[in-house]
């Protein structure tokens, strides 16, 4: 198993504040409570890196990881879920809009769906959105160690008949998935 050294770079609230770096950047899509912080953990191999919460909605910037210098994850606020204001995630909404069709560092965004169910009503709009501004994007299915393992290829087929394009598996208790991503992430830069 490859691990490469990560560290917590910097959050950022809006596009200006992110850092100025030649690094390929992925940023991490997904529901409230789908396990980004988990995923940022298991390819690190440090389980303090990013912080995890059982509370959705926890995450309210863009949190930057830095792995051995080869490339950048940047974990977004979840959608679907967060106790703000309407004015707040309006905000929210605007400053992601504008990271991640400005940020000229991004390489693919990601975005993860938990496999244990199907895929939920804002999965679906958030991926409409992605595929009306035609940005690059793949998919992982977090928490596959949760499905039995004789339904694992039928969960990964039904994620890549609704999105199309790559669909990884993923699970941040069996790391036997890490290489697949992180071969991902190096060679596509």
């Amino acid at each position: 198993m490859k691990y490469l050294a990560s560290k917590f770079i910097i959050s950022a609230e809006k596009l200006s504040q992110c850092p100025e770096t030649t690094l390929d950047e992925f940023p991490l899509l997904g529901r409230s409570n789908v396990g980004k912080s988990s995923f940022i953990n298991a390819l690190a191999n440090n389980k303090k890196l990013a912080k995890t919460s059982n509370t959705p909605g926890k995450t309210r910037l863009i949190n930057y990881f830095n792995f051995s210098d080869k490339f950048m994850i940047a974990d977004l606020p979840g959608y679907g879920y967060a106790k703000v204001s309407r004015e707040a995630q309006a905000r929210w909404q605007k400053y992601l809009e504008e990271y991640l069709l400005n940020r000229s560092q991004i390489k693919s965004l990601v975005q993860l769906i938990d496999s244990r169910h199907d895929i939920q009503k804002n999965d679906y709009q958030m991926r409409e959105w992605v595929n009306a501004y035609n940005l690059p994007i793949i998919t992982i299915a977090t928490k596959i160690d949760y499905v039995p393992k004789n339904k694992v290829i039928n969960v990964i087929t039904k994620i890549k008949k609704e999105f199309g394009g790559i669909v990884l598996p993923f699970s941040s208790v069996e790391h036997r998935y890490n290489e697949d991503v992180l071969d991902f992430f190096m060679n596509n830069q």
